[in-house]
């Protein structure tokens, strides 16, 4: 079974202009254990005021699900989570030389420092070790197999291979993830970003390499172009590969939806999966297919995902925009949620 780490609450939020108060956090926690979910990203404790206190009230909620803080490789980001009772830390640090130089203005010898001092304390501490290779998708792939081998003597738990700005391709991240998990015994995370749309399918092929996790957004919500989107990859490895996720994914678009309200960010009428229209049928051949028999025209029946079939009657409609013309009644009013067999 693949595990799916549900970052919302933390690269979800950092989203431009969402700001999730504390009890929205403590709710979409709520939600995201109720549907399924065993891993959670709650935030970053370093911020301090808010966001320490919402990791806080998630923790203490003691949810059957493992509660991770995301981290710099800082003593200082360390201690702060430690101080709010995290046991499961992401420490992130970038491996790209574009990163390394351009942002942080060290060098690579300083990245295998930094995590060669921090996996060690936070060991000691009995904490679980998630480290996550920012930028991996754009550095030299031998620096990152040397630091995967660093991370692996320093007996890190897992690690997270980034695609910080979406670059991939399926085929790029199938051939990286397989290549390091050749060289490689821990366990990886693929954690991929929607710049050119491809997030959930990265994310995918990403496991087909070997990935055993995940990370997803709710809504694909995240930065700039946002994350590969729970809801899209739950269903492709349910329906499409035949892996189990562990998720109730009769509860998916009531998730979305809670997020949505709490984001303040509406969901596209045609999105996949969750979109109001994911299942709305107008043309009169599909019409009449999906009657006949649903399967003609729909991957898998809308309730699996808590969604309703809609029959639209308008322009493509047949017979039915006929009798509509006829009536006389407004093209713009045309949504009508019942199946009819008029339809040709």
């Amino acid at each position: 079974m693949i595990t799916l780490v549900d970052t919302t609450l933390r690269d979800g939020e950092q989203a431009p202009g969402v700001a999730f108060t504390i009890d929205e956090k403590v709710e979409i926690a709520k939600a995201l254990s109720a549907i399924g979910i065993r891993e959670i990203e709650a935030g970053t404790p370093v911020m301090g005021g808010s966001e320490a206190e919402a990791v806080k009230a998630i923790l203490a909620l003691n949810l059957p699900v493992k509660i991770f803080t995301w981290n710099r490789v800082l003593e200082k980001d360390i201690e702060v989570s430690l101080s709010c009772g995290a046991e499961n830390l992401y420490i992130s640090c970038p491996v790209s030389d574009i990163q390394i130089q351009n942002k942080l203005r060290k060098t690579r010898d300083w990245v295998k420092e930094r995590f060669a001092k921090i996996i060690p304390a936070i060991k000691k501490e009995g904490c679980y070790a998630a480290c996550g290779l920012e930028d991996a998708s754009r550095a030299d792939v031998s620096f990152v197999l040397e630091v995967c081998r660093l991370l692996e003597e320093l007996q890190a738990d897992r690690i997270r291979i980034c695609d910080t700005v979406g670059i991939l391709t399926p085929f790029k991240t199938f051939e990286l993830i397989a290549y390091l998990k050749r060289h490689i015994k821990t366990p990886v995370e693929i954690h991929a970003h929607n710049d050119f749309g491809l997030a959930a399918a990265n994310a995918l092929a990403g496991i087909k390499g070997g990935a055993g996790y995940a990370s997803v957004t709710v809504n694909g919500m995240g930065e700039r172009a946002g994350n590969a989107a729970l809801e899209e990859l739950v269903m492709a490895l349910e329906k499409l590969e035949g892996i189990k996720t562990g998720i109730n994914t009769k509860m998916l678009k009531k998730l979305s939806a809670l997020v949505s309200v709490f984001s303040g960010r509406p969901v596209a009428t045609d999105k996949p999966i969750v979109g109001d229209m994911a299942f709305s049928h107008e043309s009169g051949i599909h019409v009449n297919g999906v009657l006949k028999h649903p399967p003609n025209y729909e991957p898998y029946p809308p309730e699996e995902v808590g969604a309703k079939r809609e029959i639209i009657l308008g322009k493509h409609s047949g017979k039915s925009y006929s009798v509509l013309n006829t009536l006389k009644l407004s093209a713009k009013t045309r949504r009508i949620a019942a199946a009819c067999g008029i339809f040709a």
